[in-house]
């Protein structure tokens, strides 16, 4: 397996267009990241969920998954995407030719995928590319996903299942695929997901091109962070992250947690950032409940402990203040040269994290406000020296003199 030095920076479609995203969306976010966003890391463009399905959110009101709906796929079981929603797919091309176009401005492609294979497949009796067997011979009947109605596991011993998953990632490689995002798999939800990790893991190292494995959703299991670490690139951490500050002062002791198990190449992942305009798809469009102040706290957990970034907004619509939060160099910088990230104080009111530099003698404290109202605290008590620099405001600050921060809020000082 690659070792990635720094973890994954992209834009997801998720967040805010559920299922629905279609190719001129895609193209149009993939447009604004190559103008505004590549220069500082930010490369990955990943189709979310269900771009196979035709008519896809038209029945949100009752299903977010349309169960049993018609669905694009090839003569050996592999699911395709809906040419309704990604026209230059059609005539068998696949994602080849959106891939090519995000390819061209410089960036990479990703999709997401769930855990095994199609329920219509096996009950057509679907063929494997390659082999003698059919879609119903490698299928768990009694192996499902209890939140998306699409899949049937695989039976990791069955003639035919590795060939199966060889036959997924191989088309992906043709398409020029980047990046697997697959749901259903991290927090092995079902009895075969573990092994199914590893299937999927032995194909990609089969397929001849270098593609991240991303697994969702969370929490993942602390125990198994080894096994993560031999068969993935990311792990979320947590289920489905969205913008509210409980579900933000709950990242501080999953980070924790995981502190020990982030290396290169093998990254915790704390899931997407819920910031700018989200939640179109979902029916409830909006700018994110998060304050400026919890955005900025965000995104400083994130770097110091080097979790993943993907940006879950319509990147065309950002405001110049979130554009700037998500282009702070200085900051961003801690995700490839920073290392050894520690959680070294916590109480009721505060959460101190330290980190040091790889390739040089720097030192990075970051100090956030966990408590409803504004607190005082005096660096020095936490950093080494006697000055550094708050990389927010790029402002050199004096550690012996008392600093105010606000309720919810952050610095992050350079020494």
């Amino acid at each position: 397996m690659l070792t990635w030095k720094k973890p994954p920076m992209g834009w997801n479609s998720y967040d805010y267009y559920d299922t629905t995203v279609n190719e001129q969306q895609v193209k149009a976010n993939a447009d604004y990241m190559a103008e505004h966003l590549k220069e500082y890391g930010w490369e990955y463009i990943v189709v979310d969920i269900q771009w196979y399905a035709y008519d896809a959110g038209t029945q949100r009101n009752k299903h977010q998954y349309i169960p049993f709906w018609d669905v694009e796929m090839d003569e050996y079981s592999r699911l395709l995407p809906c040419p309704q929603r990604f026209p230059s797919s059609a005539g068998g091309k696949g994602f080849a030719p959106l891939a090519q176009y995000i390819h061209d401005r410089g960036l990479k492609f990703g999709i997401h995928i769930m855990r095994g294979i199609p329920r219509i497949a096996a009950h057509h009796h679907g063929k494997i590319l390659g082999t003698e067997y059919t879609a119903n011979q490698i299928a768990a009947a009694n192996n499902i996903c209890y939140w998306n109605p699409d899949m049937y596991g695989i039976l990791p011993d069955a003639p035919g299942a590795q060939e199966y998953y060889d036959s997924l990632m191989n088309l992906y490689a043709e398409w020029g695929v980047d990046f697997i995002k697959c749901d259903d798999i991290c927090r092995l939800d079902a009895d075969t997901a573990k092994e199914e990790i590893a299937m999927l893991h032995r194909a990609i190292a089969k397929c001849g091109r270098d593609i991240v494995l991303s697994l969702s959703p969370g929490p993942a299991i602390l125990e198994l962070a080894e096994y993560y670490h031999e068969n993935a690139n990311m792990w979320r951490i947590t289920d489905d992250f969205w913008d509210n500050w409980k579900s933000l002062r709950d990242m501080f002791d999953r980070c924790r947690n995981w502190q020990d198990s982030v290396r290169d190449g093998g990254y915790p992942d704390c899931d997407m950032l819920p910031l700018g305009r989200i939640g179109k798809g979902f029916g409830d469009e909006r700018q994110t409940n998060f304050t400026k102040v919890e955005q900025r706290t965000m995104m400083t957990l994130w770097s110091i402990f080097r979790s993943p970034m993907m940006l879950g907004a319509e990147l065309p619509e950002l405001d110049d203040w979130t554009l700037s939060l998500i282009t702070n160099q200085r900051v961003l910088y801690l995700l490839e040269n920073s290392s050894h990230a520690k959680e070294v104080f916590r109480n009721d009111k505060m959460i101190v994290w330290k980190a040091v530099g790889r390739y040089d003698d720097k030192k990075y404290t970051a100090i956030f406000n966990i408590a409803d109202t504004c607190i005082a605290v005096t660096p020095s008590q936490y950093a080494d020296g006697a000055s550094g620099y708050n990389l927010w405001t790029d402002e050199k600050i004096d550690f012996t003199e008392e600093q105010t921060i606000d309720s919810h809020d952050c610095f992050l000082v350079e020494e």
